[in-house]
């Protein structure tokens, strides 16, 4: 359980100048921010923070492209990816091409039918339509040939993507991607939302309005932008977490009858804020759950109907999608855990030809955060018999470096550092799970797979008032990149026998000073006895906001219980 180094002179300054809490002050230095101005950003984020989009490289280039589409007419066609990032930036785009007086049409490929990515057949079909331009949302960095049929056929394409590119680009009339090596756009870790955001926002900037009026425009798209932020775990820091805290801040009155009816069947009901936890666990599953068992596109038409009721039958859709993916990724999981694993094994493949392949990435994440080690899920695609699967990661593996390493294995393949999809012949996943593994293990110490906790500060239990917590609350929304404040309180006496709840989790009571505090402590029935009525031990926790608590009048936070160990004798003068 290791432990902050403690910056008191810092801490100090930023508490007396800033008028904050020792706590608040001691987290913000602990994660980089002790700069009073840059903490002064991160604690009050503003539309003003954000960067020009037309620092964006080919950004004019794109925006000059749009408007010559809208201005005379042509068909315009927006290509998108079928998760949560990919429909929202579709609805979007589609949007702020319909504010700025124009029209476009769209198009999400199957997951299971087309796979990823934009293909060189829908290409061709948009071009015998008469579509005179292409802008992809959320993909498209790596559609070389695609673009390339775009060209010989007359079409345009502007790419907006977030993904990493190869070598070389795709030779479209122009390339929004902050990741591109020649970029000089400070923000590095939008998702597809973020940079279809800003083709938007400079796009609307075009038009003869009021300063407020585009202001105000551009500031009801972060609704989405903020759903696709969380939804696809991109860190929520610099612009993420401006365009987030005032997206969400914008789904406490929403007026879209689509979002609307998600809301509503997500249990968002009402005009509460939602947090970004909801966002990720109650709003953007029912999203993806579309794109995973059947098409996006009835995400994409629940968004964009102007019809209460359509929207409403497409968002219970939604839902009923969502608890089939539930059940299909809960029967795959268990399928996988019950399966011997070498623990000398550096990484993972599990494969069935039985295995809905719509989850794999989903449940490839539940089995990292199981065994800590990188782990690919893959299925069979019966109409082609290629095998399909989706890899998660651990923090000091960069899966996209490794599926290159070994790209004479797939038909394709792509992704990110901690995320990754593959294409592969059926009869090379043996080939894949050796390679795979030996290659990790040439990249990874035995360190690398330990889960480790980064405790933000040391706390003494009379700290945490509600008005202190409520003050380390703002440093909300959090996330990747952002999480929950996690504290260290020393030397705390179990206070009473731990609860039993729902047979898996605990609630447990401990005391210091006179100061008593309750944690939910889940998946911690077995650990009990580790608390036992009396005991002397260490705990760290998260401080999280609690929206369910808040709904019914009680204080709008929970601490959560993380790890405990036996307390040890500590000086606990010098420590505060």
């Amino acid at each position: 359980m290791p432990y902050p180094s403690r910056e008191a002179r810092e801490v100090e300054e930023l508490r007396s100048g800033l008028g904050i809490s020792r706590l608040t002050a001691e987290i913000l230095v602990h994660r980089g921010l002790g700069d009073p101005a840059a903490a002064q950003r991160f604690l009050n984020p503003s539309l003003d923070d954000l960067y020009d989009p037309l620092s964006m490289r080919d950004m004019p280039r794109a925006v000059a492209r749009l408007q010559a589409a809208i201005r005379d007419g042509q068909k315009l066609l927006i290509h998108g990816d079928y998760d949560v990032d990919g429909t929202t930036s579709v609805v979007l785009l589609t949007k702020a091409i319909e504010i700025a007086g124009g029209a476009s049409s769209y198009h999400v490929p199957h997951r299971l039918k087309d796979g990823y990515g934009m293909r060189p057949e829908v290409v061709e079909t948009a071009a015998a339509e008469g579509v005179k331009l292409i802008v992809t949302v959320d993909t498209g960095i790596r559609a070389t040939e695609a673009v390339r049929r775009a060209n010989e056929l007359g079409v345009d394409v502007i790419v907006t993507d977030h993904h990493l590119p190869e070598t070389d680009l795709p030779a479209a009339l122009a390339v929004l991607n902050p990741n591109r090596s020649d970029c000089g756009y400070p923000e590095k870790n939008l998702c597809g939302a973020g940079v279809a955001f800003k083709l938007a926002q400079a796009l609307l900037g075009t038009l003869p309005w009021t300063a407020e009026k585009a202001r105000r425009i551009s500031e009801s798209l972060l609704k989405l932008v903020a759903i696709a932020t969380v939804a696809d775990v991109v860190p929520l820091t610099g612009e993420n977490r401006v365009m987030v805290k005032h997206g969400l801040d914008g789904l406490g009155a929403v007026r879209n009858a689509g979002l609307r009816a998600l809301l509503d069947v997500a249990g968002l009901t009402g005009n509460t804020v939602p947090t970004a936890r909801q966002v990720a666990f109650q709003i953007a599953p029912r999203l993806n759950a579309a794109g995973r068992m059947d098409t996006a596109m009835a995400a994409i038409e629940m968004f964009l109907t102007g019809d209460p009721g359509r929207a409403r039958e497409l968002a219970q859709q939604l839902d009923q999608q969502n608890a089939e993916r539930r059940k299909v990724e809960d029967e795959i999981r268990d399928t996988c855990e019950r399966l011997a694993v070498d623990e000398r094994a550096a990484a993972l493949v599990y494969y069935s030809e039985k295995w809905h392949r719509g989850v794999l990435g989903i449940v490839a994440s539940r089995l990292v955060e199981r065994l800590h080690r990188p782990v690919f899920v893959i299925g069979r695609n019966p109409e082609d018999g290629l095998a399909q699967g989706s890899g998660r990661s651990i923090p000091a593996f960069h899966l996209l470096e490794a599926m290159e390493a070994m790209s004479d294995l797939f038909v394709r393949f792509g992704g990110h550092q901690h995320a990754a999809g593959v294409t592969l012949e059926a009869g090379r996943v043996g080939e894949f799970r050796e390679r795979f593994n030996a290659y990790a293990a040439g990249h990874l110490t035995a360190e690398d797979f330990l889960p480790r906790m980064d405790v933000d500060a040391v706390v003494e239990l009379s700290e945490l008032t509600e008005a202190g917590v409520r003050e380390v609350l703002t440093l909300a929304p959090f996330g990747h990149g952002n999480p929950p404040p996690l504290v260290a309180a020393l030397d705390v006496e179990v206070a009473g026998q731990p609860v039993a709840m729902k047979e898996k989790h605990l609630r447990v009571t401990v005391r210091q000073g006179g100061r008593r505090l309750v944690l939910k402590a889940w998946n911690f029935a077995g650990r009990a006895g580790e608390m036992a009525p009396g005991a002397h031990v260490d705990i760290t926790f998260t401080l999280e906001e609690d929206a369910y608590s808040a709904a019914r009048g009680y204080p709008g936070w929970a601490a959560v219980l993380r790890d405990v160990r036996t307390a040890k004798d500590y000086n606990r003068t010098s420590r505060v």
